[in-house]
């Protein structure tokens, strides 16, 4: 049986991006050797490299990354298709490639290593550099004009609502008094000038603040919203969808949806039932997390909760 360890050690992929809860994926996935999967974020291909490993000659691997770096780290591999796109464009190049369904796929969400870790991306605040952090180069909107030109309104909003800032409106106000006569336009002046805004440990406001931001930029919810709704139709029955989130809003987004096939809160009222029957079966009840052995060699496993939905052989009617 292939461990993480055969997987991610001593290779390029180990060092752009350890794939995380790697053999937790790959059991669930129950991969056919003769099966059609989708890694919807392929990044270094750790993941990718483990599901190739579970295939025959006849099995197919449709790998999909918006960012260029990743194509650097695709092995030449017939069974491999890689796509340089969003995985919100799954359904639309699954057809290009006349598959018509998939026996499972897999999405590990959010920023590789490789991304935080190359300064000149601006994902991280542990570097200078242009406040950036677009996960594809090719779309112009970076996190500067966020800040240089939303509303205060808006700016209070995202970074109340995706990255939790406790000053959120302070800092709104803030940057919008400011970037008039302040560059923002840098990781460093960014943070400079609004040094007197910061509430509790500096470090992790700002890693609070850029994941607002980063989220805004990439339209990360978005993407993940019409993932999700893709999901249903394009899984043969029986076929397994595996997504790893790393923050609440993603996680509580993939739990209603793999619940309800929607992504509004229910109902509390007991005596009414609206819900639609889900396509999907919950395997998962509680999310997968990292166990301490991986925790120690990757510490940025720990915020990763992975869920896993097969795909219904029927989706009964429900009565009211």
């Amino acid at each position: 049986m292939t461990t993480p360890n055969d997987i991610s050690n001593g290779d390029q992929s180990s060092s752009y991006h350890i794939p995380v809860l790697l053999q937790e994926v790959i059991d669930a996935l129950q991969i056919k050797p003769d099966g059609i999967y989708a890694d919807c974020t392929f990044g270094g291909g750790g993941h990718s490299k483990a599901i190739l490993a579970k295939l025959g000659d006849q099995g197919k691997l449709l790998a999909f990354d918006q960012d260029a770096d990743a194509k650097n780290n695709v092995p030449d591999d017939p069974r491999v298709i890689f796509i340089p796109q969003n995985f919100r464009h799954l359904q639309r190049f699954l057809r290009v490639n006349q598959v018509q369904a998939l026996d499972g796929l897999l999405a590990d969400l959010g920023v590789s290593s490789h991304q935080f870790d190359d300064g000149s991306r601006g994902f991280s605040t542990r570097f200078n550099a242009n406040m950036d952090m677009r996960m594809d180069q090719r779309q112009t909107i970076t996190a500067f004009d966020v800040v240089n030109t939303y509303t205060e309104q808006r700016l209070h909003k995202l970074f109340e609502q995706y990255g939790e800032v406790t000053n959120s409106k302070t800092l709104a106000r803030r940057i919008v008094e400011i970037r008039n006569h302040t560059s923002l336009k840098t990781i460093d002046g960014f943070k400079s000038a609004l040094r007197e805004t910061v509430k509790g440990n500096p470090n992790k406001y700002f890693a609070q603040v850029f994941q607002a931001l980063r989220i805004e930029v990439n339209d990360e919810l978005g993407a993940l919203k019409e993932l999700l709704t893709q999901i249903p139709p394009i899984l043969k029955p029986g076929g397994r969808a595996a997504i790893i989130t790393f923050h609440s809003l993603e996680d509580r987004m993939v739990k209603n949806f793999f619940r309800r096939g929607s992504f509004d809160e229910p109902d509390e009222n007991p005596f009414i039932n609206t819900e639609k029957p889900s396509e999907l079966e919950i395997i998962t009840r509680k999310p997968i997390i990292a166990g301490e052995k991986e925790l120690k060699a990757n510490p940025r496993a720990r915020s990763a909760k992975l869920r896993v939905a097969e795909r219904k052989l029927k989706v009964e009617n429900e009565e009211n």
